[in-house]
């Protein structure tokens, strides 16, 4: 492999390492590719270690679609302020014991096998285990119920531990995406690779309404929730998801008034009768953590506290020794 397109400052040395990876991309309903990393980043503290260079994987120019396609300039009188490539940035929190690389890039127009390489190898340097990629898919599903997360992998032996994350192993064909076209590189190299798709809400009523095309959910909230339960679980890290938890709430009351409004502004479009046939023809697959597995890890938090508690006990006491010991000397003499 070609090590010239990846950069790395540093090189952490815990002794499980795991990467979450996430792009500006196609596949990005809900902001789960792109939103949910930058989240990560920001939880988590991690630190900037490493970058993926350019090697000509970005279009200047395409006739209709230049403006989305261009670096972004910011000019003050003249003079140049900024300019804004597409940039793919290796980040790192963890401790000796445990890491994680959070990888948030921008979808390659062009040449995604040289880009593959250069992700895979980042992977292959930083002594990565496992990769899960991001991606998000709009869906007319419903709003206040767990989200439906849809997952493809890279070794066929995956499969099987991957049944307990409750997701459905997808029989699309068409388009490739980021994700679905690296998993297939990552097979070629032998490298444990799988994405987490999930489906975020999304109601088109242009066929009914010419006044309301559409509703989604740009920052779903609890889709980054629901999967971020399935890793948390899977790499066994401590990412406190209080705060998404309490965002998926938040979401769900905004929606229901969202869907309030719509339903008497418009009754004729009878918004909750849609929701209901919705709601239906949907079966949830929530993600539940076996219950040995839940258990077993709160024992051995129980045990870990007891243990501590002890030796800070042990150290106390013979802290108290060391004092009596102390005061017996100076009476003695």
């Amino acid at each position: 492999m070609d090590d010239a397109l990846v950069s790395l400052w540093e090189k952490p040395e815990a002794k499980e390492i795991y990467m979450i990876a996430g792009w500006h991309q196609w596949a990005d309903a809900g902001a789960i590719s792109s939103g949910l990393p930058l989240y990560l980043i920001h939880k988590t503290d991690a630190r900037k270690i490493g970058e993926i260079k350019d090697d000509g994987f970005y279009l200047f120019q395409l006739p209709g679609a230049h403006h989305f396609l261009r670096p972004e300039i910011q000019l003050e009188e003249g003079y140049r302020k900024s300019l804004k490539k597409p940039q793919n940035e290796i980040y790192y929190t963890g401790d000796e014991e445990k890491g994680l690389i959070i990888f948030l890039g921008e979808e390659p127009h062009i040449r995604a096998d040289r880009y593959a390489e250069a992700l895979l190898n980042a992977a292959r340097q930083l002594g990565v285990k496992r990769v899960t990629a991001l991606g998000g898919v709009y869906g007319a599903i419903p709003y206040d119920q767990d989200r439906e997360v849809s997952c493809v992998y890279s070794m066929p032996y995956m499969k099987q531990e991957l049944n307990r994350y409750a997701v459905r192993f997808s029989d699309y064909e068409g388009g490739t995406t980021i994700g679905t076209y690296l998993v297939d590189a990552a097979e070629n190299e032998g490298v444990e690779f799988l994405v987490f798709y999930a489906f975020v809400p999304a109601y088109n009523f242009s066929e009914v309404s010419d006044l309301v095309q559409a509703i989604s959910i740009e920052h779903d909230f609890k889709a980054w929730y629901d999967v971020m339960r399935r890793i948390n679980h899977m790499f066994e890290l401590e990412i406190d998801l209080s705060e998404l938890e309490e965002q998926s709430y938040e979401l769900m009351v905004s929606m229901d008034a969202k869907i309030d409004e719509l339903d008497e502004q418009m009754p004729d479009l009878d918004v909750r009768s849609y929701m209901e046939e919705i709601a239906d023809d949907f079966e949830a697959h929530p993600f539940v953590p076996p219950l040995s597995e839940v258990w077993g890890k709160a024992l051995d938090n129980l045990l870990r506290d007891k243990d501590e508690a002890a030796d800070e006990d042990a150290d106390e006491g013979d802290d108290e020794g060391d004092d009596e010991d102390t005061e017996a000397g100076t009476e003695s003499d």
